[in-house]
């Protein structure tokens, strides 16, 4: 039976969480000890963001959490993209039942990972969720709150796009951080979201990992060739602006769409493609901070 680790069996003193804070209520003193009985069992959190949607942001999260779950890393993936939940499909396990007892839940397991999404939550895959910001960020707190995790090496959240509420309750909730990694796609009218994110990360003090660019280029799938439609560069060149690591640039590949819509994770299968192996080259340097750094000098 998994040992569940409580703040009130925590032996180390100088845990913040140890302690109640001035004017905190005896409720909220509890609930922050449950979330952070549930954090500090997992060593990083690795949150991805974009400035904008339809940029690839899931696929970049779905392939970083499949590729550390089959180095042999405990991996969990937390999908709270509110109002575009695709993991569930993008890993072929939607519809799944949520299990556990009351004031716990259990995440669903597929290829040695934990998934949690709010599509779990959806009697009807077609419905559209309207809540309002603070029901939102409940969802979101009790996701990390209720949610058995157990102990992670590494926990990848994929979080909605823009820098609202939703991000900045990630942000806020899950601390500390190891770090954000912002997608993109090419051409300016994108990038410049970028911007954005960015400067979210550093007001909040959110280390950022680096930039992936995405869609850079399409690879023809009879000859191999490498076409530029968008206009590119424009991520690399905001890395270098705004002093943060450029991870590197994926092409448009038709098996990345097809294995997501067949519900398997691409990297799972195409890992020795020329574009698997440019997945794999920008997970290494996310995972290897020394990597980053020098290839990044």
């Amino acid at each position: 039976m998994e040992d569940k680790k409580t703040c009130s069996s925590c032996t180390d003193t100088s845990c913040a969480t140890k302690n109640r804070r001035e004017n905190e209520s005896e409720h909220d003193f509890a609930d922050r000890q449950r979330l952070e009985s549930r954090l500090c069992r997992i060593k990083n959190k690795i949150v991805v963001l974009s400035g904008k949607g339809g940029v690839g942001k899931s696929t970049v999260a779905v392939n970083l959490a499949t590729a550390l779950a089959l180095a042999g890393q405990r991996v969990g993936l937390l999908d709270v993209d509110i109002h575009g939940p695709s993991i569930p499909t993008m890993l072929g396990i939607q519809g799944q039942a949520l299990k556990g007892e009351p004031g716990e839940l259990l995440p669903v397991e597929v290829g040695g990972l934990k998934v949690m999404s709010v599509g779990f939550l959806l009697q009807n895959p077609d419905d559209a969720i309207i809540w309002r910001g603070p029901m939102k960020m409940g969802v979101i707190k009790q996701f990390l709150t209720d949610v058995n995790w157990g102990d992670l090496d590494y926990l990848i959240v994929d979080a909605p796009p823009g820098t609202g509420d939703e991000p900045l309750s990630v942000c806020q909730l899950i601390q500390p951080l190891t770090g954000a990694v912002i997608v993109t796609t090419p051409q300016k009218v994108a990038a410049v979201d970028v911007r954005k994110s960015v400067s979210f990360c550093k007001r909040l003090d959110v280390p950022v990992l680096g930039i992936v660019e995405n869609m850079s280029g399409f690879v023809c799938p009879k000859c191999g060739e490498l076409t530029q439609i968008l206009p590119q560069g424009a991520g690399r060149q905001i890395a270098s602006d705004m002093n943060v690591p450029f991870l590197g640039a994926i092409p448009i590949d038709p098996d990345v769409a097809r294995a997501a819509d067949s519900g398997k994770a691409f990297i799972g299968q195409f890992a020795q493609t020329n574009t698997g192996k440019i997945m794999q080259q920008i997970i290494s340097q996310i995972t290897d901070p020394d990597k980053n750094k020098k290839l990044n000098a």
